[in-house]
């Protein structure tokens, strides 16, 4: 989306190496607004320009997404989706003990689940071949079997984290499909059958869609 009049910017990168395509963290704030229904801009930054005075005063750790929406600035995608979903009764229940429990969630997949993936993904992605990552990685994948066990056991039988679809459900996808590259979630058929539950929903196919389309070739290699 480009009309400079919609009401809501989110920003994401013009180019990133093959292997991250399809994982930058804007595609969690645009799959929310797809599900919210409500129309944005993306504008797109290089890795020269997040470093820009300009773009640290929006987003202070020079990343992407950062967001507004008249005039309110956001940063950390996580924040975003939250700001996004207490709009949308798609993606957050009506009732008060329901998005706590979906804060809950939130948070959960932020703090509990992703810094393992996380970690796991740098080694293999970023330091395959140096000696040290041979010793810890199997300490940490170790760590990503436990937190995979215990949210495969929450999940149970359900379709999804609560009674429905919420944003909890496109969070914790979104933090999953780090796992991409490895055969993990194929060993949690619960999982891997909710994360595909989720990313069948039309919302997901066009913000994953749309992000694709954004990226640019190579500029080195071009």
């Amino acid at each position: 989306m480009t009309t400079d009049t919609l009401p809501i910017t989110v920003t994401a990168y013009r180019w990133v190496p093959a292997f991250a395509q399809g994982l930058v963290r804007d595609l969690r704030v645009r799959w929310a607004l797809e599900e919210a229904g409500l129309p944005y801009r993306v504008e797109l930054i290089d890795h020269k320009e997040k470093d820009s005075a300009e773009y640290l005063l929006w987003q202070p750790f020079g990343q992407v997404p950062a967001y507004e929406q008249d005039g309110i600035k956001l940063f950390e995608s996580g924040a975003i989706v939250l700001h996004i979903a207490e709009q949308s009764d798609v993606l957050m229940p009506p009732d008060a003990a329901g998005r706590a429990r979906v804060r809950t969630w939130l948070f959960a997949a932020l703090n509990s689940i992703e810094p393992s993936v996380q970690e796991l993904t740098g080694i293999d992605l970023f330091h395959g071949d140096e000696a040290w990552a041979g010793q810890r990685r199997p300490q940490v994948e170790g760590t990503v079997r436990k937190r995979l066990g215990a949210l495969a056991a929450w999940l149970g039988e359900r379709e999804y984290l609560e009674t429905r679809y919420t944003a909890a459900d496109l969070l914790m996808v979104t933090v999953l499909r780090n796992l991409r590259h490895t055969d993990l979630l194929a060993q949690f058929p619960t999982l891997k059958a909710h994360s595909e539950r989720c990313e069948a929903r039309p919302a997901f196919q066009k913000a994953l869609r749309d992000q694709m389309a954004d990226f640019v070739p190579d500029p080195v290699a071009a």
